[in-house]
């Protein structure tokens, strides 16, 4: 749980736009999950493990990507003739292709790595899983910054001083500045949402008292 929660923090930021795809959060959370269940490291080490597969991950996404590519004119091919059996047949091969690409990245570093991840981190030198866990350490302060890069605003550095306040000085959990901010965001919703417009009164025109 503490390895999946690390990693959410890291991934919060992570979006793809346009042609930049970040690293493969999936195929990145199970590898580094399972690797912090057989070996049994802390969770700032199996993110340091995590982060760099993920990103070869997305790498062989990428590739397998522009190799499909090259099958779009034959696509337009069919599109011109109506051809709808052919179009289906070449999206059922991109899912498979795709499909087991995922298959053999999920599947193979757990299978084979299982038994042997234990005697690997035991030969690694300490220099390094110091490193991998001061790396993975670093990850999630680097997702929320990646993540205020793209919805900051001025009318939001009040609300990041409380929460920096909260945590750095008063020592409050996370649970607690997290309600605090659900707080303050329904507070902010309440305010700016309309109020229910009431129906005009019409006036009604009465002849010979009726």
């Amino acid at each position: 749980i503490l390895t999946g929660g690390t990693l959410e923090l890291v991934w919060m930021g992570l979006a793809p736009l346009a042609g930049a795809q970040p690293p493969n959060v999936i195929i990145g959370t199970i590898v580094g999950t399972a690797f912090a269940i057989t070996t049994g490291v802390k969770p700032d080490v199996a993110v340091g493990v995590a982060v760099p597969f993920a990103v070869a991950v997305q790498m062989g996404i990428t590739f397998l990507f522009s190799v499909m590519s090259g099958v779009m004119s034959r696509c337009d091919r069919m599109a011109e003739n109506a051809d709808t059996r052919g179009i289906e047949r070449v999206n059922y091969l991109a899912l498979l292709a795709l499909g087991t690409f995922y298959f053999l990245c999920a599947f193979l570093p757990i299978y084979f790595g299982a038994e042997h991840a234990k005697t690997i981190i035991d030969v690694l030198p300490q220099r390094l899983i110091d490193g991998l866990g001061v790396a993975g350490g670093i990850m999630p302060a680097i997702g929320f910054a990646v993540l205020l890069k793209i919805m900051m605003k001025n009318v939001y550095i009040p609300y990041f001083i409380l929460g920096f306040v909260a945590a750095a000085w008063l020592k409050l959990p996370v649970l607690a500045i997290a309600a605090a901010a659900l707080a303050m965001a329904l507070i902010d919703l309440l305010r700016k949402s309309p109020e229910p417009t009431q129906p005009a009164a019409q006036k009604e025109e009465f002849e010979d008292g009726i």
